[in-house]
């Protein structure tokens, strides 16, 4: 049963800052002085302008003294602007530096009591951009994984959404330029801040079984549409994350289990099923939908690659089958492609 969304925390959304915090407090700092340095520069140019009552005498003292007190509207009136320009320089440049300084302050000063409705609107900025994207849930290292694989094959890390409850992984994430939310994934509020409505992939790399089942659960029950594809640790419970609505079960021991006992037929066929499976490879294995020209051609005739199999309805054929000798509308091609091939010459999916 899945956990009450009411008991769960505000979900917040992330991205790379442009600045850290050290960053950000010295280009702060930098600019109150050099708008300091502004006004003190006007006033010592100008001090033929200003007349202090004490002495009479305008020292370079007294203008760092008279500027830092009118910035800090103080204003103790012993040294004071007698001509026009002095004041009409009080007015239109002093004033403003003013305003500018006192902002900067507060802004600074407030940060971290405004951080948590600000980091809420700023959310709510996210998700309405969170559009045909992919949602990882779980950074651990199977996540990570594939979050690289995914940049490396050119999603744009804007269109990648990392779902964690570890913050520390969220910050790690968001290191790649993807957008973080730290969160649990089992409540159905997390994935709804992850936009599970509008996405169009879904992976769940978590290190349970049982809270990949919750996961799966919840994101079916939420797009009943979008794939979803989810590692399991224990064997047996593959059918269950099956029954739970995940299109694609991978299982890391099997898979690794294959690769070696590949291997023991020769490096060269290891090779190859790793270059098939990474973006980083000479070739890569995609699946796309018929195109109009190809309809009533066998497979082995396709043009964008090389064809294996094709997905027609609930059934899959290999392209030694009969049904594989005439391709049909509807019907979905997994093919053999060059990685560095035109966009235009592979019809994705």
């Amino acid at each position: 049963m899945l956990k009450n969304d009411a008991t769960t925390a505000p979900i917040i959304a992330r991205q790379k800052p442009r600045l850290n915090i050290w960053q950000s407090l010295w280009l702060r700092g930098v600019l109150v002085l050099v708008l300091l340095g502004i006004a003190l520069t006007g006033h010592w140019l100008d001090r033929k302008g200003l007349h202090d009552n004490t002495d009479g005498v305008v020292s370079f003292s007294d203008v760092v003294y008279f500027t830092a007190i009118t910035v800090t509207t103080v204003g103790y009136g012993d040294i004071t602007p007698v001509t026009d320009r002095a004041r009409m320089f009080d007015t239109f440049v002093v004033t403003p530096v003013r305003l500018f300084i006192w902002i900067i302050f507060f802004g600074t000063a407030y940060t971290l009591a405004l951080k948590s409705t600000w980091e809420q609107i700023r959310t709510r900025m996210i998700r309405k951009g969170l559009k045909n994207h992919i949602i990882v849930y779980g950074y651990g290292s199977t996540g990570e994984a594939a979050v690289g694989e995914l940049l490396r094959q050119g999603v744009k890390p804007q269109s990648i959404v990392v779902v964690d409850s570890n913050a520390a992984r969220i910050a790690q994430a968001i290191e790649c330029g993807v957008t973080g939310i730290e969160g649990d994934a089992t409540y159905n509020a997390t994935q709804d801040a992850a936009c599970i409505k509008t996405a169009r992939a879904v992976m769940v790399a978590t290190h349970r079984d049982d809270s990949t089942v919750l996961i799966v659960l919840s994101a079916r029950q939420m797009n009943a549409t979008v794939p979803i594809s989810a590692t399991v640790r224990a064997t047996e419970n593959e059918d269950l994350i099956r029954q739970a609505g995940a299109d694609n079960v991978i299982n890391p021991v099997s898979m690794g289990g294959h690769l070696l006992a590949r291997a023991s037929e020769g490096r060269h066929v290891a090779e190859c099923i790793a270059d098939l499976a990474s973006a980083d490879g000479q070739v890569v294995m995609r699946e796309r939908e018929v195109s109009a020209g190809e309809i009533g051609k066998p497979l082995g005739d396709i043009t964008t690659g090389m064809g294996l199999r094709i997905s027609r309805g609930s059934h899959i054929h290999g392209y030694w089958d009969r049904a594989a000798k005439s391709l049909k509308a509807g019907d979905i091609i997994v093919e053999i492609v060059r990685t560095d091939a035109p966009p235009s010459s592979v019809q994705a999916q």
